[in-house]
């Protein structure tokens, strides 16, 4: 860039006027040719592209910020997480369930915690399975099958993450492996099998079309919870993880009431007092989970209001350059209008006016292209319509602005020149 930028005026400076150059006439040879033109255009075309940038920081950066603060269905704030695999050391769904049971009673008597529960498909825990099912009642079109994420948890699940139930009950320290299998599903499935009709005491099977036996009782129906708001919620299925058939690794989450550390360290000792041979765990607030699962988001919102400052900033002293210039060659014109009788406000706004033409050619330039390039970079917003009133008009006043800014200190020493020093400067 810098080569060839240095090349147009290079080639002018080899064909001077030198007429005009022999007669003194300093300002007559800049202010001749194509030179003055060249800079405006460059100046309003900096201004447009800057403006392109500037929207596209405002969109990411809005879209971001509704990604992070969309509602998941849960409450997400004062939520601490890990996950422990109790099949390194216990074999068999006994023995798993046993120890999980000892480190729930053990997370539940620390006085720093408001609500644990465990679930090894949560939220952000990296897990999860799906299975055909069979639901009564329901009679899959086209030869299809009826299929659903299935998640196994503890008592007290939807009370500790903050999900409402919207109909019977969750589970309890009854719903053992010995008791009456149950289920609680979610909103998106009753609204997939069921079309609006109650489901409490229908039945549903994990063994797909080959199910004989729908041995599993709906008690409950639970809010949807997303983990990648971009997309609707799909149907699950809750069961008891003590009726689980193989084990499993769970993902605890913990409500903090005190502070995060102490409770990380609390949460330590209780896994080791449990069992010495596990790994200890990486515990997270659940909400820098969710930062870290929108890293690619963050980072192009970053980018783009670094990259939209940055062409700003270029923005600004390439219209203070060329204002400045223009000011210097205007010297003896602007004596002679001061001589005349016009005033230091006078010459500001005549100053000021012309930087605001070539920033509004390229303000208008510029709004214009982010309008025709909007629909390249709707399907990576959210919460935002590329074409939204508010960030335009957000980004073009920034623009215009920054061209006030540019052009005031080039106005203002243009204010105070001296008339005579001007005139015999011409």
């Amino acid at each position: 860039c810098a080569l060839l930028f240095a090349l147009v005026p290079a080639l002018q400076a080899t064909r001077p006027n030198l007429a005009n150059t022999l007669k003194d006439q300093a300002s007559n040879v800049l202010s001749r040719g194509h030179s003055a033109q060249l800079r405006r255009m460059l100046v309003t075309a900096q201004v447009a592209l800057s403006l392109l940038l500037v929207v596209g920081a405002g969109l990411f950066s809005v879209s971001a910020a509704n990604l992070i603060n969309a509602n998941r269905g849960f409450r997400t704030k004062r939520l601490s997480m890990f996950s422990v695999d109790a099949t390194l050391i216990r074999t068999g769904p006994a023995a798993a369930a046993a120890f999980y049971q000892d480190l729930l009673e053990r997370l539940s008597a620390l006085p720093e915690q408001g609500g644990v529960a465990a679930g090894d498909g949560g939220p952000y825990s990296g897990a999860g399975f799906g299975s055909g099912i069979q639901v009564e009642g329901y009679h899959p079109a086209d030869k299809g099958f009826a299929s659903s994420s299935l998640e196994a948890i503890s008592p007290g699940y939807f009370r500790t993450l903050g999900i409402p139930l919207r109909a019977g009950r969750e589970f309890n320290e009854r719903d053992t492996a010995a008791a009456p299998k149950a289920v609680v599903v979610n909103e998106a499935f009753v609204k997939r099998y069921f079309a609006g009709q109650n489901p409490i005491g229908r039945h549903v099977a994990f063994a797909g079309p080959k199910a004989r036996v729908l041995d599993r009782e709906i008690v409950g129906i639970a809010a949807d919870i997303r983990t990648n708001v971009r997309r609707p919620a799909g149907g699950t299925i809750y069961f008891p993880y003590t009726q689980r058939d193989k084990p499993a690794r769970l993902a605890f989450y913990v409500r903090v009431t005190g502070e995060d550390s102490r409770l990380a360290a609390a949460i330590r000792r209780a896994v080791l007092e449990a069992d010495a041979g596990l790994p200890v765990p990486e515990i997270k607030p659940v909400d820098l989970r969710i930062g870290e699962s929108l890293y690619t988001t963050r980072l192009v919102a970053v980018l783009s209001t670094a990259f939209g400052f940055l062409a700003t900033l270029l923005a600004a002293v390439g219209l203070y350059g060329v204002i400045a210039f223009a000011v210097a060659r205007r010297t003896a014109e602007i004596g002679v209008r001061m001589a005349l009788g016009a005033l230091p406000a006078d010459v500001v706004r005549m100053v000021l006016l012309d930087a605001g033409r070539m920033a509004a050619v390229g303000i208008v330039i510029g709004l214009a292209a982010a309008f025709g390039l909007s629909r390249f970079v709707e399907s990576q917003l959210f919460g935002i319509q590329a074409a939204n009133l508010a960030v335009y008009a957000g980004a073009a006043g920034t623009l215009a602005a920054v061209a006030v800014l540019a052009a005031f200190v080039p106005a203002r020493r243009a204010s105070r020149i001296d008339p005579v020093s001007a005139l015999r400067y011409g």
